[in-house]
């Protein structure tokens, strides 16, 4: 009979050791020389964060065996703590794999370590490093020589309010397939109703729908069920209802209704949470008496009660509580000014990354970690190639949805996306826009400046004293003179 394979917590209570093979290549793989390189950080080690167990590695030179295993649970990250105690460990680092880190990163913090959590890409492309136990050795060697930069935190405070948001977008994104799977159970019963009101999930549309799904079929009675506001009359909006209603198709329909429902409850409870956070966010004062107008900085009169252009009323997705004006309290300025940039896409900066930016040097440092900044591989100072690194940042998408909102702008902003447009395309123009955006919003939070739009016949002036400076410099290199036309 074949021997049953312990599980890892059997191996670790049993006290089994790493394999001879293993610690010899270990062995074999860090008996390297001293680069002589200056020494960043002392007393360091470093974890291989796993799903059910941390490969952990101190100095060889303080112990022996210099790597050892560890458990996931609480218990197992409990003994590491103690055996980097014994170690005379200070600082660790690890990297950010999964959401496994947390719980270690927790526990040790709460011990008195310094932890550095850094990404996984600044080690991935090192060659003859894929096991575990000597990837816990390497991460250390590399924070040692100062080698690996830590990943961005956000602060405790706002924790609560980045899980309730995210959570809270996954059940808005559900509920929009859900509205999507009704329409398609209506065409499916030659139901046209989404051809005759712009939105089902209206008023309207979830009358007639649950009416439908509470047994009426007389499309007339359905018809009645219409809204003032809605432009299809009452005849044109019958003629629509007159399908052949499937009893498989409805029993459809009734199921992603009351899971629309369902989700509609859970956006609620989460605006609930959420405002109870944000209740709880210091009111925060930016220091700062300029405002940002464009790509200049203007000391004229402030416009605080302006309402922008086309400012509509709030979409029937956003939050129930006023929002906008917790936002403004929190942050200490209205990101809503800067056109393109709407409440959400001011909560979810707020929710990942939180009002202070102080963590980023510069606003390049900031747009760099939103992965909106151009990178360019560079070799004997000539660009061979621009690079693209695949990622998921919140912010950066929502930043490249308020770039691509302001196609039809006329705002100083809209100019300069439109010139983006014809000069880059429009993929490179999105994420030049999204990085101009975050710009200006690290501006306004780190210095209190409040936007102004001078509009987009002042970007379409400036652009033309450009382009009327090239031509002048471009006349003068071949002898010849400008002259305006009468």
């Amino acid at each position: 009979m074949a021997k049953r394979k312990k599980s890892t917590f059997e191996r670790l209570r049993d006290g089994e050791k790493l394999k001879q093979w293993e610690r010899k290549e270990v062995e074999r793989q860090f008996r390297a020389e001293d680069p002589g390189w200056e020494v960043v950080h002392r007393d360091v080690a470093g974890i291989d964060v796993g799903n059910e167990s941390h490969f952990a590695a101190v100095d060889p030179k303080v112990t022996q065996p210099s790597v050892r295993e560890f458990g996931s649970w609480t218990a197992g990250l409990q003994a590491m703590a103690d055996w980097f105690k014994k170690c005379g460990v200070k600082r660790v680092v690890m990297q950010t794999t999964g959401v496994y880190w947390i719980a270690a990163q927790e526990v040790l913090e709460g011990e008195g370590f310094q932890v550095a959590v850094v990404d996984a890409r600044g080690t991935k492309n090192l060659p003859g490093r894929k096991s575990d136990v000597q990837e816990c050795q390497w991460l250390r060697k590399l924070d040692m020589f100062g080698l690996l930069r830590e990943s961005f935190q956000p602060p405790e405070a706002i924790q609560g309010i980045r899980t309730t948001w995210r959570l809270r977008q996954r059940w808005v994104s559900d509920a929009g397939r859900s509205i999507q799977q009704m329409q398609k159970a209506l065409t499916t019963m030659n139901v046209q109703l989404a051809n005759t009101i712009s939105d089902v999930s209206g008023v309207t549309g979830l009358a007639i729908i649950r009416a439908i799904v509470g047994g009426e079929r007389d499309p007339w009675k359905l018809a009645k069920l219409r809204e003032r506001n809605i432009r299809a009359s009452e005849e044109e909006i019958a003629r629509s209802l007159e399908g052949n209603w499937r009893e498989d198709v409805l029993f459809e329909l009734e199921e992603v209704l009351e899971g629309y429902d369902f989700q509609q409850k859970r956006i609620v409870k989460c605006d609930e949470q959420l405002k109870k956070y944000m209740g709880t966010q210091p009111t925060r004062e930016v220091g700062g008496a300029v405002e940002v107008a464009g790509e200049e900085v203007a000391e004229g009169p402030k416009q605080r009660g302006r309402k922008k252009k086309g400012q509509r009323k709030p979409r029937k997705n956003q939050p129930g509580f006023h929002l906008e004006a917790e936002l403004k309290r929190v942050m200490g300025v209205d990101l809503t000014r800067i056109d393109g940039v709407k409440v959400m896409t001011a909560q979810t900066i707020y929710a990942e990354v939180g009002a202070d930016l102080s963590d980023f040097p510069t606003e390049r440092h900031f747009a760099s970690w939103l992965m909106l900044a151009p990178k360019r591989d560079v070799s004997g100072g000539k660009v061979i190639k621009h690079l693209t690194f695949k990622g998921s940042n919140r912010v950066a998408n929502s930043l490249k949805m308020a770039a691509e909102s302001l196609k039809e702008s006329d705002s100083y902003l809209g100019a300069r996306y439109r010139s983006l447009r014809g000069r880059l395309g429009g993929v490179r123009a999105v994420k030049a826009m999204a990085r101009y955006l975050a710009c200006l919003i690290y501006r306004m939070l780190t210095k209190g400046e409040a936007y102004v739009d001078r509009g987009a016949t002042y970007f379409e002036k400036k652009r033309q004293d450009r382009d009327l400076v090239y031509l002048r410099r471009k006349a003068a290199t071949l002898g010849l003179q400008l002259i305006a036309a009468v």
